[in-house]
């Protein structure tokens, strides 16, 4: 697997991961907000012989921090290292740019869901921690949850 920076035809890149991912990106008007936004923002995959096995893309919110817009690996790479190296990849760009913190906006513990649960799992064990509960930000059936990185 290797990891490389992104700077053409990224909605292109984005689209594809979303689209093996229904359960975590089935509403397509975001879907189509997610494929538009990465265009202007950094962005990296990871590859293996040719074949995109995740992504990863970063918006700025503020001077001070990174926001992991949307990031998506293949279901069937879950839990293969993939992440780890996709979010490593940003934690460096982070650092390298005098950025202290990441963010992510996820489904809130709120919801039951046992995808989102493992998503949770993934940023706690990347070292985010909840900081924030937004229960209609997205909207009462999607609560969402702020997670912090301090790096």
């Amino acid at each position: 697997m290797h990891i490389v920076e992104v700077s053409t035809a990224k909605g292109a890149v984005c689209a594809e991961v979303l689209a093996a991912l229904p359960k975590w990106f089935g509403i397509p008007a975001s879907n189509e907000a997610y494929i538009r936004g990465v265009e202007t923002m950094p962005m990296w995959a990871a590859y293996d012989d040719g074949r995109l096995l995740g992504f990863i893309a970063l918006g700025q919110p503020t001077p001070h921090v990174f926001e992991v817009h949307v990031m998506g690996v293949k279901p069937a790479l879950h839990r293969h290292g993939t992440g780890r190296a996709l979010m490593e990849q940003a934690a460096a760009h982070a650092r390298a740019n005098g950025i202290r913190f990441l963010t992510v906006k996820t489904l809130s513990s709120r919801d039951a869901d046992p995808g989102y649960a493992k998503t949770r799992a993934f940023y706690e064990a990347m070292g985010f921690v909840a900081i924030d509960e937004f229960p209609e930000l997205w909207s009462p059936e999607n609560p969402a949850c702020l997670m912090l990185k301090v790096l």
